[in-house]
């Protein structure tokens, strides 16, 4: 960066709280600051006592309509962004906007579009990529010195400033974003965040994210501000060399390499360890160096190290991470909800909407999706990829197999077995181009029956007690109990016993069959088969 540029006295910092302040006193030093805008008049007049020969103004139109100024640096709240971006950039100024460069991609788009149009400059105050240590280790990857990119940690922890207008993801967060995509050169395909809410129950006070690269690199991301003391480490293991860069600790130790290998012997991994190497940099106030490079972008109009288009990149991972972190917490007070009253097991990537009710010992197995108004009962298993609901009613003990979709309108009483990709329908005539969700028409399938894999079970049935459809069977009509159903369509061929095995009944007339495992008694008769034993659901 040129050291020794023609500054122009033509700056306004808007916003002057918490890193505001440190935007005036370098602005200042530089001999760039015009005015200081802060909608505080006393905070106004005590920086121009304490910066002799500044303009101090209350008003943004006024700066806006200033043509002394022709650069603004923006410190204000982060929802406040999009709008003084935006009508600075209409007034003819370039702008300099802390991160986050807004709150909203859609409105990130638009300044940027904004920003060419009328060829004004934007850059986003990602504070680390004017940092010696950073800008090293970017040349230090690009060179190969650390061989392939494995993982890359980082963790910026601290004890408060607490914030209620955002959560520490949003504070914290985006620097690191913004070094880890800048370091790899890719966005990732993949984001997952988890956070904690200690202080306040909405506002995040903890968060981890994991982001997955398409190179296969993995980078997590551990940010608080409810931490015993200040750390803000950066970690990159490549397999030729490890770097550190310790952002807390003094400049002739903020950057190590670590030459550690790892060595194979009978197949197993052995770590060998080195001693850390010392990274030279020069030492320079990072914050100096970013308003620098602002003011030089100014005279050059070259585009900015963190434009726009980086910054739009940021926001979307940020937003990725939030939409993220409120999915997690939202399946954890659903689940925290449900273990008030009941305990089961749902796996993590199920997903349990409001207003749903879940029987004590059931199972929900990878991805399995209960939507609102369903209500499962107790010793369930629910496995892999099922959907139920909404408003669906599902009995006791029941087993519902992979890939099955029971819909609204269907009912599944105790003990009932649906076998893996077996069809429920609810509509006799679906149309896309003309919704039928009124004609709904309702299934029963009744105590202890069986739909086997691949079968199809058209609305509108009744499914008699432990009756058995065969695998792939296509039912258009009532099943009686106790009935062996095959085909399609299908057609009873017998009868299956309560405990699940063909009985020796006449196909019609009238007949006794007792059980051998269980010595149920059965009677056929007038076409209709009933159990003696008392214990059986009639």
């Amino acid at each position: 960066m040129p050291q020794h540029i023609e500054i122009k006295k033509n700056i306004s910092v808007i916003g002057t709280g918490y890193w505001g302040k440190n935007l005036v006193r370098n602005f200042h030093s530089l001999g760039a600051l015009h005015t200081v805008c802060d909608i505080n008049p006393a905070t106004v007049q005590d920086f121009c006592d304490k910066y002799p020969g500044i303009e101090g103004q209350t008003s943004f139109e006024e700066i806006l309509n200033n043509p002394e100024i022709a650069g603004v640096a923006i410190a204000t709240p982060a929802e406040t962004h999009f709008l003084l971006a935006q009508k600075a950039i209409l007034a003819g100024k370039d702008v300099y906007v802390e991160k986050p460069l807004c709150l909203s991609e859609n409105e990130g788009r638009q300044l940027n579009e904004l920003a060419e149009e009328y060829k004004r400059i934007l850059m986003i105050g990602h504070l680390l990529w004017y940092h010696p240590a950073v800008l090293k280790l970017k040349d230090l990857i690009h060179h190969g010195e650390l061989g392939r990119i494995q993982y890359i940690y980082s963790n910026r922890l601290n004890l408060g400033k607490l914030r209620r207008e955002e959560n520490v993801l949003w504070s914290f967060a985006p620097h690191d974003i913004s070094v880890i995509l800048g370091l790899l050169g890719e966005m990732p395909e993949a984001v997952r965040a988890q956070g904690s809410n200690f202080l306040h129950q909405n506002i995040a006070d903890t968060t981890v994210t994991l982001l997955s690269f398409p190179s296969g690199v993995k980078a997590h991301i551990f940010v608080s501000w409810l931490h015993p003391f200040k750390e803000q480490k950066l970690i990159v293991v490549g397999d030729k060399k490890m770097a550190v860069f310790n952002d807390t600790a003094p400049w002739s130790e903020k950057l190590l390499l670590f030459p550690h290998t790892v060595e194979w012997t009978d197949n197993i991994p052995v770590a060998n360890k080195a001693e850390a190497i010392t990274v030279p940099l020069e030492e320079d106030e990072p914050l100096r160096a970013e308003c620098l490079h602002f003011l030089e972008c100014m005279r050059s109009r070259r585009t900015p190290r963190t434009d726009g288009e980086e910054g739009l990149r940021v926001l979307h991972v940020l937003n990725s991470c939030q939409a993220s972190l409120e999915q997690e917490r939202q399946r954890a007070l659903h689940t925290a909800e449900h273990l008030e009253t009941n305990k089961f097991f749902a796996h993590e990537t199920a997903v349990l909407e409001d207003n749903v009710t879940i029987g004590e010992g059931t199972k929900l197995w990878h991805f399995s999706h209960l939507l609102p108004g369903t209500s499962i009962g107790k010793q369930c298993t629910v496995g892999q990829n099922v959907s139920l609901g909404p408003n669906v009613s599902i009995g006791n003990n029941c087993k519902i197999q992979n890939n099955v979709s029971v819909y609204e309108g269907i009912t599944l009483e105790d003990n009932v077995f649906c076998g893996p990709s077996m069809v429920f329908t609810n509509v006799y005539n679906p149309r896309c181009e003309f919704p039928r969700k009124k004609q709904l028409h309702k299934t029963l399938v009744q105590h202890g029956a069986t739909l086997g894999a691949n079968c199809t079970i058209i609305c509108g049935v009744t499914i008699g007690k432990y009756a058995f459809i065969g695998a792939g069977a296509v039912v258009t009509g009532d099943v009686p109990d106790f009935a062996l159903m095959v085909g399609n369509p299908a057609r009873q061929i017998g009868w299956m016993s309560r405990y699940g095995e063909r009985m020796s009944l006449p196909p019609t007339g009238d007949g006794e069959y007792k059980c051998p495992h269980t010595e149920d008694v059965y009677i056929l008769k007038n076409g209709k088969v009933s159990c003696k034993n008392a214990n059986v659901q009639r």
